[in-house]
């Protein structure tokens, strides 16, 4: 999806420079606004202010709208479904951190207590905590409690 390849401020815009340079009119701002698509912020006296950020997610919901076809409902799925994928991703690969210092941790050990040999990554407690997180019953966190 591609992004405009318009200058952009780090302030926040007001809801007529946002429509004039999407090409929209406000009141389509406002229906994305009501039907929680965007969330602009508010100046003191009430004025909707879009950021950088909301500008980037209004590329997404124009792009999806009008390039694919997909209604607002549907554009509501895809944009939770992405925040869920992206926050996911994040986890996993915090997880994959924690594995990786466990994996060290044990290897580390396994060489003090006798001759160098590969690390058995197959131990129970490692499998069985991995099964655990996969299956949401264990969290980067609890997994980091378990293994210290």
């Amino acid at each position: 999806m591609a992004v405009r390849a318009k200058k952009r401020a780090k302030a926040g815009y007001m809801i007529s420079a946002v429509a004039e340079l999407y090409k929209l009119h406000p009141q389509t701002l406002r229906l994305y606004e009501r039907v929680g698509l965007l969330k602009p912020s508010r100046s003191q006296g009430n004025t909707r202010l879009y950021t950088d950020s909301d500008l980037e997610r209004l590329d997404v919901i124009l792009t999806l709208a009008r390039d694919m076809g997909v209604n607002l409902a549907g554009i509501e799925i895809i944009l939770n479904m992405r925040e869920k994928m992206i926050e996911m991703e994040r986890q996993m690969g915090e997880f994959a951190q924690v594995v990786q210092q466990e994996l060290s941790r044990v290897a580390a050990s396994h060489t003090r207590e006798k001759a160098p040999t590969a690390c058995d990554c197959t131990s129970d407690a490692t499998v069985g905590a991995v099964e655990q997180f996969f299956s949401g019953q264990l969290s980067v966190v609890s997994f980091r409690e378990e293994s210290s």
